[in-house]
């Protein structure tokens, strides 16, 4: 037994290998299998295989890109990409076989898809196709005149669309509601899990549902002139949950459950959401006895007269984080300052440095399909998608997966009509693989890919090999030349954030306590700590993956933010406490918590490693900041930065 574990790999080595447990989205499954064989169906019928082998190529990023739930969403999801993909093809075929000339434009192009690839999802989406697409253009013999390949791949993403929009007609608004719904349940799973050892757990999966919930909901609203009815109800069930919420650390400090009938009510809101309906009766609560109780009782009798009304008043809705009116020009200017950012030049430089040697290596060694060594670098170098080295581990595992798989097809299926039946097969795995992890979804992708490889050039069985020489040359240029060749800064990449995350903590602290504590800048400040605490452990999960130093490092600091998460619940938890009948805390014991936040805040900022530092808080054991003063003294204690 001892001889096993070993022999065993690392856990940073394995941890972005298992397989992740997330639904399969079955009409993505659906659409995928429709809109990339159907292609193939045509292009056969008409004696065009080609044809129908680059619409299917389209529908291919069509369906990578198709994973928003709303219908405005997904076009701009998918269209916006592929206008970028289109252009990305033109350059690449305008310089198909230009050697040199070839080399030089897609290093610029990938400088300029690493830039914008840090604005947003969609924008990232947009960078990759838009060098995908160019590097496919300079590799591949593509039909001539040159519109025609953009053309046609530009129409596969188009009949990916086409299929997502079918149940808007009948579906408008419900991925919404949905969203909206699932951010309650979520909260009656934190509510039920109260007092046990789930507690933190089920406390992400309200910040992840609270904010997928305000950017499904904001991104609609911003985009319908005027106040539409709708949304604004949806909006205000959305913050009326908020109050829940912040009672629920309180309820949680308790140590004992709730009712079975308090989670129950919110289960019962969250379907009256979904299904839209008002007809609720009254919740049949427990008495309240405590300033605890009493806070649960007020916000979910507050939550269910919110959903009942039908026409709630339309400014006196806010998101929680700020005004929607001004949401666009945050956009702007958060994407402006995104594109000039140094991390923005830092990514678009790695990029372009990692393509411009791949391309220039193909150009001086002669390398069969030479451009599947800059496409896998462009699927690996992707630091918004995961961490590089496990997505460079997780590429050449999946793909060697996928080219068994290749390989069978390849040489036992007859090129033709049986390519259609095989592409629903394949096609239909792509979209159930993704939600298990990176490594399933390459292989998934890589024999749909060499069968439509297969289709434009006829080499059959021969592409095994070269693709997997390239996919591990490409793996390798991005290791080397991606990851090992720019040492991050531990700061610069987690540090400071996590930094600014417990500024941000004590920021909350004044504001629930202090004298300019607003009840709206508090509740906006208490979603913005949750939003940057939930950027922050994803920060750090991505870590957890990587190798020594960085993985062991992420390992040592970790229990730091789980410690900031825990203090922001304390804080919450005192302030209800205080706004149900508790007696507020005195001005000298907020001051205290806040000057400990600060100085975590400059030793994080100032320090690579973490040794134990007693924090100096006292007070009285009754007040109704002591288990924050805990909580504040543990963070210190087991995770405090050597100066």
């Amino acid at each position: 037994m001892r001889e096993r574990s070993r022999l065993a790999p690392p856990p940073w080595l394995v941890s972005g290998l298992r397989p992740q447990t997330a639904p399969v989205n079955w009409a993505a499954v659906a659409r995928a299998c429709v809109a990339m064989s159907a292609p193939l169906a045509v292009g056969f019928a008409m004696d065009r295989p080609v044809y129908g082998a680059l619409v299917s190529m389209g529908a291919l990023s069509g369906v990578i890109g198709d994973t928003a739930d709303a219908y405005r969403m997904r076009i701009f999801n998918i269209a916006v990409p592929q206008l970028f993909g289109a252009i990305g093809v033109t350059l690449g075929t305008l310089v198909f076989g230009e050697g040199w000339l070839a080399v030089g434009v897609l290093t610029l192009v990938a400088l300029v898809s690493g830039m914008i690839s840090s604005i947003g999802a969609v924008a990232s989406v947009s960078g990759l196709l838009l060098l995908l697409n160019a590097v496919v253009g300079a590799g591949l013999p593509l039909p001539s005149p040159w519109w025609k390949a953009p053309l046609l791949l530009g129409l596969g993403g188009m009949v990916v669309l086409a299929l997502a929009l079918l149940g808007w007609p009948l579906r408008g608004g419900v991925p919404e509601r949905a969203a909206v719904a699932g951010a309650y349940r979520a909260v009656a799973d934190l509510l039920a899990a109260a007092g046990s050892d789930a507690y933190d757990e089920r406390r992400q999966d309200v910040t992840q549902a609270l904010n997928t919930s305000y950017d499904l909901v904001l991104a609609r609203r911003t985009r319908d002139h005027g106040r539409n009815p709708t949304l604004v109800r949806l909006l205000a069930q959305l913050n009326a949950v908020i109050p829940v919420v912040e009672a629920a650390p309180a309820a949680h400090q308790r140590g004992r459950p709730l009712p079975e009938a308090i989670p129950a009510v919110v289960r019962a809101l969250a379907d009256a959401v979904e299904q839209g309906r008002t007809d609720l009766p009254c919740p049949d609560l427990p008495r309240p006895a405590t300033p605890t109780e009493r806070a649960v009782d007020d916000a979910l009798r507050h939550a269910a007269t919110v959903v009942q009304e039908t026409d709630p008043d339309p400014y006196n809705v806010d998101d929680r984080l700020g005004r929607p009116a001004a949401l666009r020009i945050r956009i702007r200017r958060t994407a402006r300052s995104a594109l000039l950012s140094e991390a923005s030049w830092r990514y678009g430089l790695r990029l372009a440095l990692c393509i411009g040697i791949a391309q220039a290596l193909v150009s001086l060694v002669v390398v069969d399909r030479s451009y599947w060594i800059a496409l896998t670098v462009t699927f690996v170098l992707k630091p918004d998608f995961g961490s590089v080295f496990s997505r460079a581990v997780a590429r050449g595992l999946g793909t060697a997966a996928g080219l068994v798989v290749a390989a069978a097809v390849l040489a036992e299926v007859p090129r033709g009509w049986w390519d259609v039946p095989v592409m629903m097969v394949l096609a239909a795995l792509i979209p159930a693989f993704t939600a298990k992890g990176y490594a399933f979804q390459t292989a998934a992708i890589t024999p749909v890919i060499l069968l439509l490889s297969d289709l434009l050039n006829r080499q059959g069985i021969g592409l095994i090999r070269p693709r997997l020489v390239d996919s591990l040359i490409g793996c390798a240029i991005a290791l080397i030349v991606g990851y090992l060749l720019w040492p991050e800064s531990w700061h610069t990449r987690i540090g400071d954030r996590l930094a600014d995350s417990v500024d941000a903590a004590a920021r909350y602290v004044e504001l629930a306590f202090g004298r300019d504590g607003d009840q709206v800048e508090r509740v906006r400040s208490r979603r913005r700590l949750y939003r940057d605490l939930s950027a922050v452990r994803s920060e750090f999960q991505r870590a957890l993956t990587e190798p020594p130093p960085t993985g062991t490092r992420a390992a040592a600091w970790w229990p730091l933010v789980v410690a900031v998460e825990r203090i922001a619940d304390a804080t919450t938890a005192a302030r209800v406490r205080v706004d149900h009948g508790a007696p507020p805390p005195a001005a000298a014991e907020v001051t205290a918590v806040v000057g400990e936040l600060r100085a975590l805040a400059d030793g994080i900022r100032s320090s690579e490693e973490l040794v134990e530092v007693r924090a100096d808080l006292k007070g009285d054991d009754e007040s109704v900041v002591e288990p924050l003063r805990q909580e504040v003294t543990a963070a210190r204690a087991i995770a405090s930065p050597r100066p």
